[in-house]
């Protein structure tokens, strides 16, 4: 996602879902459809993982709601493909914000029923920023 005029607003990015497990995670990926963007399904190193965005972004979209939108689609996953995700070592959603100059501060709330899903799933919530401005590397 372009940074809004470069890096100087702190803004709301997207949430990743990040899986990591000893077992191929592509019937997981697969059983998702096209509500899902796989980013990346396969191995890394020893383990296989699956990095994903929701297909159905929506332009003013909140961390928590879809957040929620994944707990729903893993929630209807059928048996296998749900064992396959209880199975997995590390469940994460990422969510990724940019930092920015303005405003000083910036509140991303994630509800407490958001928050109960995602434990119930064995899930984490993940926070990453972005830094706020792009450093250009001088040849010395």
């Amino acid at each position: 996602m372009p940074l809004k005029k470069q890096g100087r607003v702190a803004q709301f990015l997207n949430v990743d879902l990040d899986v990591y497990s000893g077992s191929d995670l592509q019937p997981l990926v697969k059983s998702f459809g096209k509500k899902v963007i796989p980013l990346y399904v396969g191995r890394e190193r020893r383990r296989y993982s699956a990095h994903l965005e929701l297909a159905a972004y929506q332009k003013n979209a909140s961390a928590d709601s879809t957040i929620r939108a994944f707990c729903s689609l893993i929630r209807a996953l059928p048996k296998a493909e749900r064992e396959l995700w209880n199975g997995a070592k590390t469940r994460e959603f990422s969510i990724g914000v940019q930092a920015g100059k303005q405003p000083f501060a910036c509140d991303f709330r994630i509800e407490a029923h958001t928050v109960k899903a995602v434990a119930e799933l064995g899930a984490v919530i993940v926070l990453t920023v972005y830094g706020s401005e792009m450093t250009k590397h001088r040849s010395i």
